[in-house]
């Protein structure tokens, strides 16, 4: 018996049904931010998908950047958030490359 089994993570998934996601890198972020506050700075601009600060495994601390996956409204936010002040601290807003 042969069974075919496709695993799809749910994010890759999303973007093969929907087509039209962008996932965006966002760097220089204040260390205090967390998932929520990154996907409300994004939701004034379109529609968020998913927010991740990127954190040390060992410490949960926050490693000063994440990336955030829009459905809509990406490239206003890009443009609306890139060189934006945070916490006393520039953002670094573009679309995010793959590895």
């Amino acid at each position: 018996m042969c069974i075919d089994t496709i695993l799809i993570s749910p994010i890759s998934y999303t973007k093969q049904i929907t087509g039209n996601t962008m996932n965006i890198y966002v760097g220089n972020l204040p260390w205090s931010i967390r998932d929520e506050e990154l996907e409300n700075l994004f939701a004034e601009h379109g529609t968020v998908e998913s927010a991740k600060v990127i954190t040390e495994r060992h410490t949960n601390r926050s490693r000063g950047f994440g990336f955030v996956e829009m459905s809509s409204g990406a490239e206003e936010a890009i443009a609306a958030l890139n060189d934006a002040e945070v916490e006393g601290r520039k953002l670094v807003v573009n679309e995010s490359k793959p590895k």
